[in-house]
């Protein structure tokens, strides 16, 4: 089923293999020019607009645009019990993974009298996407609200799909998610659309422009992203799911192949990547992969996403060519099953998030590790990490001087500002020192 990718004898560095990484055909910039057609309209006309556009595309005119608290409440109460209890527990482990991240205040001391410090500010208001599509995303609700909450966001918003199932209401599991961390402005809204409402507000539905705009969704999605980044911050520009495993001939064959089907699950354009240095199990672990693959409910779309061009087994010289094989790729979520999997971590510089070991799997992270499952892919992580509670944060520098610690340094700045031709800044200088 999955192709093998035979790069042995290859020079294993990061740079020789840009070019070989298996890649699904995804180019954000191809749905640009609808999305901020998309983006326009919601512009001019607001809740009209969205409302047309969920008739649209998801196929159903929601009866309210902003969900009415009582219908997240009502969800809340409706919710699975034992879906509840795993919900709670998530939140639980997610705050505590998003509390770590929190970086300390601190105050650092330049001269006698002169002090900079650095505090982190949350930013006012946020705004969360949660995708809707071929599955339903609870766990990217707390995902996104939890890590913003702990950063100290004040306003939170979230922007979901309406579901033609539900008669265009957001999916109740996720309202019923919401309700369980506190929040009640929920829109039902999807799409370009969407990100364009929460980037300018709409005014006659009572939504205000948010700072950051956070959360996974569709090439319509990340396009809108892009073009209102600017006008707000976002966290990136999410693609589809993909997986990159390295393993030796130690490791499991099922559960490597348990691995990437799990992943390949999520859409048809899913990667799912197997890097080693031993064939033998390369074809082991192909043929669990058909076994597993023909075995599953979605069956179908996971063997689309297996047999695709983004989908492979890679065959490599060694475990640090793997390493470097990796690095190029910089997947969203890399898992390692070696014999010591800390010797390949120490080479691992690109990842979205990492797996160490048998008894982590990608599946964990999705769920109740206590990690976060919003993260870079297309090979952002070589230059952006997973969403986090400092996504959400600012640093600010205060600077404290006395007169006594400028004066020690006004000759100094009086001189750079006339090197750099701006003697208005060294009369600001020297205006605190009038001659004597």
């Amino acid at each position: 089923m999955m192709r093998t990718v035979d790069l042995r004898g290859t020079p294993s560095t990061a740079t020789r293999f840009d070019g070989l990484v298996p890649r699904a055909a995804y180019d954000v910039s191809s749905a640009t020019a609808a999305a901020a057609d998309l983006i326009r309209d919601v512009r001019d006309r607001g809740t009209a607009a969205l409302l047309d556009q969920a008739e649209r595309f998801d196929g159903s005119r929601p009866a309210h645009l902003r969900v009415p608290p009582a219908d997240i409440a009502v969800a809340v109460e409706l919710l699975d019990p034992a879906v509840r209890a795993a919900i709670d527990e998530m939140i639980v482990r997610v705050r505590a993974g998003s509390a770590a991240q929190l970086p300390a205040a601190r105050s650092t001391s330049i001269a006698d009298g002169a002090t900079v410090d650095q505090r982190w500010v949350p930013v006012a208001r946020a705004g969360l996407y949660v995708p809707g599509g071929k599955a339903v995303y609870p766990s990217s609700v707390v995902m996104n609200v939890v890590p913003a909450q702990v950063a100290g966001v004040a306003s939170i918003a979230i922007a979901s799909p309406p579901q033609r199932a539900f008669g265009g209401a957001v999916h109740p599991t996720i309202l019923g998610a919401a309700g369980l961390l506190g929040i009640d402005e929920v829109y039902a809204m999807g799409g370009a659309g969407a990100i364009g409402a929460l980037a300018y507000g709409v005014p006659d539905a009572g939504l205000r422009p948010v700072s950051v705009i956070t959360g996974p969704g569709n090439v319509y999605v990340a396009a809108a992203k892009r073009l209102v980044r600017g006008a707000v911050g976002i966290d990136s520009e999410a693609g589809p799911t993909e997986i990159l495993v390295i393993a030796d001939s130690a490791a499991d064959v099922a559960f490597v192949a348990a691995d990437l089907v799990s992943q390949a699950e999520h859409d048809e354009i899913a990667a799912a990547v197997l890097v080693t240095d031993s064939p033998e199990f390369a074809s082991a672990v192909s043929a669990e992969v058909d076994r597993a693959a023909a075995a599953t409910p979605s069956a179908e779309r996971v063997t689309e996403a297996l047999t695709g061009v983004q989908s492979a087994v890679v065959l490599v010289d060694d475990l640090i060519a793997a390493a470097e094989f990796s690095n190029a790729y910089a997947p969203e979520h890399l898992s390692i099953q070696t014999v010591d999997s800390d010797a390949v971590l120490a080479s691992i510089t690109n990842a979205g998030a990492i797996f160490l070991g048998p008894h982590a799997p990608v599946s964990l992270g999705d769920y109740l590790a206590g990690s976060n499952h919003v993260l870079p892919t297309g090979g952002q992580a070589k230059f952006s990490s997973g969403l986090g509670a400092y996504t959400f944060l600012r640093p600010q520098q205060i600077v404290r001087y006395s007169e006594a610690a400028l004066s020690e340094v006004a000759d100094r700045i009086v001189r750079l500002a006339g090197a750099e031709d701006l003697p208005a800044h060294g009369e600001a200088i020297t205006a605190r020192f009038p001659a004597s």
